[in-house]
This record gives C-alpha cells, sequence and structure tokens, in this order.
C-alpha cells in the first residue's frame, strides 16, 4: 500500500500576533512574500495568507496590501493560496472578503460561526511594545465578538463560491460549527468535498485537547461521511502535539505564525518555514508523504492556480 499523503498548511502571519511578540512575524509585503515562498518550498502545500500594515504591523484588509507580496508568490511557488475572510474582526463581511475577491482567490478561509474570540491575556507578558497600536489591540479583545452569521456565511458562499469558484477551509471552532457547516451544505452553499480546518485553543472556542480532537472528528464523520477532508489547528503550545496525531488519525495539519510563535516550548520559531520542516520530519518519520500542490488541488477539488487574478 502507498504512503498516505498528507496536506501541510502554513499560516504565515494572521491577525492575533504583534510585532512586539517575535522579531519573525513578517508583517511587510516582503516579509510575508518570503516567508511564504521559503514555506512552499519546505514543504506547504498551502499557504494561508493575512495582510498587515507595512508601516507598522497592523492588521490589514485592503487588497492594495494584499496585491502588493501575492504575485510574487505565485511567480515563485505553485502553492495553493489560501486568502483570509477572518481578517479583522472589528469589519463587516463584505470588507473582510474584497481580498479574496479581488484576487478570485483559489481557496479561501471562512469561519463557520459568531464567537468570543479574545486574546487580551497576552499583553501582560510584555513591559514595552514596539508600536503604539499594538497594547490596546489586544487588551480590547476581551469584548471582541467576532461575526460570523448564517447571512454573513451565505454570502460569502454567493459571492465567493457560487460565482468565482472559490474552495473554502472551513474553520470550525467548536462543535456547533460543524452543525453550522452541515446546515449550510444541506441548504446548497457548498459542495462536496469539503475541507475543515479543527480551530483548537483559541480563548472562546473547544480546548486543544486529544479528546477534543477525537470528538470533533467523530462528529465530522457522523455529519458528512466520507465527503470531507480534514485538518487541525493547534494554537499556540498545542501545534506540534496535536499535528502528528491528526495525521495518525487520517488528517492533514496546519502551521504557521499565525498559530504559534514557538518551535518548541519556550524557543521562539525562526520562521514559518523552520516549523513547516520540523512537522514535515515528524511525518516523514511516521512514514507518510507530504503532499505537493498539485496533489493537495486533487485532494480538495480546486479549480486550479491558473484560474486566479494575480
Amino acid at each position: 500500500m502507498a504512503p498516505r499523503k498528507v496536506i501541510i498548511t502554513c499560516a504565515v502571519t494572521g491577525a492575533i500576533h504583534t510585532p512586539t511578540m517575535s522579531d519573525a512575524l513578517p508583517y511587510t509585503p516582503d516579509e510575508i512574500a518570503k516567508q511564504a515562498i521559503d514555506a512552499a518550498e519546505a514543504g506547504a502545500a498551502i499557504v494561508h495568507l493575512h495582510a498587515r500594515n507595512p508601516k507598522n504591523g497592523s492588521i490589514s484588509i485592503d487588497p492594495k496590501d494584499f496585491m502588493a507580496f501575492l504575485p510574487r508568490i505565485k511567480q515563485s511557488t505553485d502553492a495553493v493560496v489560501n486568502i483570509s475572510t477572518g481578517g479583522s474582526m472589528l469589519t463587516p463581511i463584505e470588507d473582510r472578503i474584497a481580498p479574496a475577491r479581488s484576487a478570485l482567490a483559489e481557496m479561501s478561509s471562512m469561519n463557520m460561526g459568531s464567537m468570543n474570540f479574545s486574546f487580551h491575556g497576552l499583553a501582560d507578558r510584555y513591559k514595552e511594545f514596539k508600536f503604539d497600536w499594538e497594547e490596546e489591540y489586544i487588551r480590547n479583545s476581551e469584548g471582541f465578538i467576532f461575526r460570523n452569521s448564517f447571512a454573513d456565511i451565505a454570502q460569502v458562499a454567493r459571492q465567493l463560491g457560487h460565482e468565482h469558484q472559490v474552495k473554502f477551509e472551513h474553520e470550525c471552532y467548536d462543535v456547533g460549527h460543524l452543525y453550522n457547516l452541515k446546515f449550510c451544505l444541506d441548504q446548497g452553499m457548498f459542495k462536496a468535498p469539503l475541507f475543515i480546518q479543527f480551530v483548537m485553543g483559541i480563548l472562546g472556542g473547544i480546548g486543544a485537547e486529544v479528546e477534543n480532537l477525537v470528538f470533533m472528528k467523530q462528529t465530522a464523520d457522523r455529519l458528512f461521511g466520507d465527503s470531507y477532508q480534514w485538518s487541525v489547528l493547534g494554537a499556540g503550545n498545542a501545534q506540534m502535539k496535536l499535528a502528528p496525531i491528526a495525521a495518525e488519525m487520517g488528517g492533514n495539519v496546519r502551521v504557521g505564525l499565525e498559530d504559534s510563535l514557538f518551535i518548541e516550548r519556550g524557543k521562539l520559531a525562526t520562521s514559518n518555514a523552520q516549523q513547516v520542516r520540523k512537522i514535515r520530519g515528524m511525518l516523514e518519520e511516521r512514514g507518510y508523504e507530504i503532499a505537493t500542490p498539485t496533489e493537495a488541488r486533487e485532494m480538495l477539488g480546486l479549480k486550479g492556480g491558473d484560474k486566479v487574478a494575480f
């Protein structure tokens, strides 16, 4: 029997961590492009991308900031480009989907439910910040409600999925989000095969315990049968713990500085590629083969990189 293929996704920069937390966190177009390309060369078939204000590293959902690095990534690698529709938790859905619409993305993330989403506890770990926006942004997350209503989901499905054949990374932060996805699938918003990302360890969502991963997988099996692929995202120190377990359970994996700034407990990662190389080594030691971008496109039913607009 041939070794099973495992898709590695790398989430390059995200919207939680700030420049003070790690010098390796990319926020200029040059840094984001280089780290995404390096991650792809290290073995990531998918690069999951957010944009940042290049002057101070704050969160940006301006399509122009995405276009400052997207063409360079496409020119240098065949990796699947996955553009976030999460972006900012403080703006309406029509603004959050603008980058993916303008780029005619091959894949985009889609959060499958509204939730409390907080990382305010991180602020107390730092006495000084590189930029004056950081501390207020982190502390204010205590009051964030990340809105993803059924109307929002339907709008994203229509404007990205139906109009531009964008495939979604369905981010499920708790078991109820799986039932939301089942409802939306039954309503005709999405087509199989689905690609579900179990997001674990975010304050406001399900905890990053193995028992919870098993429960999420069992629930998804019951709801979607064999019509889905899945992956796991373990936030913080759960990243490298959950990823190989997910592979053993038949899933795929996601790493990257969006999800964890560390390469091991107490030691900051030097780059996204370092995390990709580490998880690749762990998977190959267990006998798995790492899926290429072409294989990932086939596994997930993507439209192909030649259909994007960058």
